[in-house]
């Protein structure tokens, strides 16, 4: 009977080998051309007025609609078709809705079309109302064009939007277009947007907000004239067009940006006078009270502070700094901000106790800590305040995981509602009873489902089960999580290695690293076209391993900031203490160890192949920054202060400063119109290569910005470096 047993299990280990080894081979084609593994979201989650219903947007074919659902509706419920394809006929034209909002009775819908991205997060869009009832559709503003921002004023009468720099708002009762300001211009002036830096940098477009009342529009004003410009040749024509644009590099003028109060009724322009500052990188109105809360920071980025401007009836208005906070590397800059109605208070996180963490400031200056331990709070998804819950995301189980939790706003009764395992993302609904989750891991493609606040699930909205069927066709292997001995500590680190392993086989290893502030590539969290990529070089016989460095997130304020003002320097030593490592590991071989990285990666990576030259066969570096200097003065500064106050820490840990060190194969790929990390990052790295007589190779794409997509590029690019990676490592 033993004998029987043990022939049962060697056949079925050897049918499970069989069937791995018949499983399908990636190509760079399938995930780049052919599109085969991008998972599927729910597209149009709107939750209503009343807090129990929600919007979606369906699209099969030529067939489109926007159906209302009742949060607590089965899973088959077809919904109440609220918009349909024949709605949406403009002249002779049918719009297609990129985005879409409800005013506040639900009667019109603002509905977002041929929408253009400019930069990263900036775009232009047109804009349409429809009536709900009558359904009539008609053109939010026909003359003005690249419009973009477009928003209803709370009571659902008026729509603010920018155009030309400018700020415009729409009464849709008289269909009357008031311009709100008049002196924009490109280059110079900026009314009610952002400009280069702040976009990029503090991740803010939208410079402009309705007050409770809709009596009033809060706005920031930009004069850039000051700041300096730079040029990119733009290809395609018999001479090269030049664009231009402002961007400030670091140590150079920044725009002048100052707020504005714009008093509806009255015509008239007021200064918001908030003392000494360099910027002012949020500003929020509560969704009651004629309170507007304005956050500037200095040149440094390590003094926030508070503002409250209170607007009265009559309106009089008071501008008070109730709160500071110093620190001293510097503060970080988010979205995490809850106005509390009842308790004249706010709340948002601070990295004053070590970690990330929620406090509650008064508007009179207390400050209350509401979450405690050695883990950092991610997001504000919302408060409840008839509850009294803080719904909020941390990486409370690991830094690798993201889960949801809710806790009293007396920090108290702290409990998950999610898998604290993954990476789970929510989404609430009006009144905070429900939410939208979705929720993925390294392994397995995102589900979405619809949850009641305290967690429980009601229904799954999608499933990506076609996905996952055809990842279970694929000769796959498991993205194993782990540990690496860095320079002074362990560091997070994920590791894929080939399909049907064999410990007692030397395989060459693939290290794709980021390794910047504020963004972490060792998360539970399904990679999508990225996975993909690398399952196809483990395909090959690559094991791929990323780390995430001293500087990165999640664990705390220590070792995040240990990086300030030399960036680069702890990082290498930690990559090329994880070489080391891996180099020591029995199945590896140590000669042939490569790294790739894009933009800080990039940056990363052309330090490890200089400064770590003993360790790394072949490197990859994609739009890298090459020289602080080069950079912009938001981003770089926060880190490494101005050059002019921290010189040797900028040229300490440039790459190019170290290129004759360089030994191995090096690939240099970038896009000649990438606005964020400049092409020039590329051309000096050329430049000090040449000289130092150091062979590399050198790729470029024309017309490309810092993401080298649009058409076949992707493919392309990632042939490349999949063909160099065979020939080099």
């Amino acid at each position: 009977m033993k004998n029987i047993v043990c022939i049962l299990l060697v056949f079925i280990a050897a049918n499970q080998s069989l069937q791995a080894q018949s499983g399908k081979e990636v190509s760079v084609e399938d995930i780049w051309k052919k599109y085969l593994f991008y998972a599927k979201s729910f597209p149009g989650f709107r939750s209503m007025n009343d807090g129990e219903h929600f919007t979606r947007i369906n699209r099969n074919g030529n067939h489109f609609s926007i159906t209302k659902h009742a949060f607590k509706s089965n899973q088959d419920d077809a919904g109440e078709t609220l918009v349909g394809a024949s709605d949406l006929q403009y002249k002779s034209t049918r719009i297609e809705v990129d985005e879409y909002s409800f005013n506040k009775d639900e009667s019109k819908m603002l509905i977002q079309t041929n929408t253009k991205s400019i930069y990263r997060h900036s775009y232009s869009a047109d804009y349409f109302v429809l009536d709900l009832k009558s359904k009539k559709l008609s053109e939010l503003d026909a003359k003005n064009q690249l419009k973009t921002l477009a928003e209803f004023s709370p009571d659902g009468s008026k729509v603010a939007y920018v155009s030309g720099n400018n700020l415009f708002i729409k009464d849709l009762e008289a269909n009357k277009i008031m311009q709100v300001t008049t002196d924009g211009k490109r280059n110079e002036i900026i009314n009610g947007t952002t400009d280069w830096v702040y976009e990029e940098e503090f991740a803010i477009i939208k410079g402009f907000c309705w007050s409770p009342d809709s009596r009033y529009l809060a706005y920031l004003r930009f004069d850039e004239s000051k700041v300096k410009e730079f040029q990119m040749a733009i290809y395609g024509s018999l001479y090269p067009d030049q664009y231009t644009f402002k961007y400030p590099k670091a140590g150079e003028a920044n725009s002048k940006v100052s707020c504005h109060l714009f008093l509806l009724e009255k015509n008239e322009h007021r200064d918001v006078q908030l003392g000494k500052y360099e910027y002012i990188p949020r500003l929020n109105w509560a969704s009651e009270k004629n309170h507007l809360i304005v956050q500037t920071l200095n040149r440094h980025q390590n003094q926030i502070r508070y503002h409250q401007v209170d607007v009265t009836k009559n309106d009089q208005m008071a501008v008070k700094m109730f709160f500071e906070e110093e620190s001293e590397t510097y503060v970080e800059i988010d979205d995490n901000l809850i106005i509390l109605e009842k308790e004249d208070a706010l709340l948002r996180v601070s990295e004053s106790s070590g970690y990330r963490h929620i406090h509650q400031v008064g508007f009179d200056g207390t400050n209350k800590q509401i979450t405690t331990g050695s883990w950092d709070v991610i997001e504000f998804y919302g408060v409840d305040e008839s509850k009294g819950y803080i719904y909020y995301s941390a990486a409370e189980k690991a830094p690798i995981h993201k889960g949801i939790y809710r806790i009293n706003t007396n920090g108290k009764k702290k409990e998950a509602i999610s898998d604290e395992s993954g990476y789970n993302n929510a989404e609430f609904s009006t009144g905070m009873k429900y939410f939208m989750k979705s929720h993925s891991s390294a392994n397995t493609p995102p589900v979405y489902t619809l949850c009641q606040a305290d967690g429980k699930e009601l229904m799954t909205l999608e499933d990506n089960a076609k996905l996952k069927k055809r990842l279970s066709e694929y000769q796959l292997s498991e993205k194993e999580f782990t540990t690496f001995q860095g320079a002074t500590e362990q560091l997070n680190a994920w590791m894929i290695k080939p399909p049907n392993f064999d410990p007692n086989k030397k395989y060459p290893v693939y290290m794709m690293i980021y390794c910047g502030p504020g963004s972490n590539t060792v998360q539970d969290q399904f990679g999508g076209s990225n996975y993909m990529y690398h399952q196809l070089l483990a395909q090959k016989g690559y094991i791929v391993v990323s780390v995430d460095p001293r500087g990165t997130m999640y664990r705390g304020t220590k070792f995040k900031n240990s990086t300030y003002q030399q960036l680069g320097k702890l990082e290498t030593e930690d990559l090329i203490a994880s070489a080391k490592y891996l180099a020591k590991l029995p199945y590896v071989d140590a000669k042939r160890i490569g790294i790739q990285g894009w933009s800080y990666g990039g940056y990363m990576t052309s330090l490890a192949m200089t400064k770590g030259a003993e360790y790394f066969k072949m490197g990859i570096a994609v739009a890298p920054v090459t020289n602080w200097r080069y950079y912009d003065n938001i981003y770089t500064e926060r880190f490494m202060r101005t050059p002019q106050e921290n010189a040797a820490g900028y040229d300490d840990n440039s790459p190019i400063n170290h290129v004759k060190k360089m030994k191995g194969k090096y690939l240099l790929i970038h896009g000649s119109a990438d606005d964020n990390v400049h092409f020039q990052n590329t051309m000096e790295m050329v430049r000090a290569l040449t000289e130092a007589n150091v062979q590399f190779d050198l790729f470029i794409y024309p017309n490309k910005n810092h993401g080298i997509y649009g058409g076949n590029t992707r493919n392309h690019l990632f042939n490349m470096m999949l063909n160099y990676t065979l020939q080099n490592l």
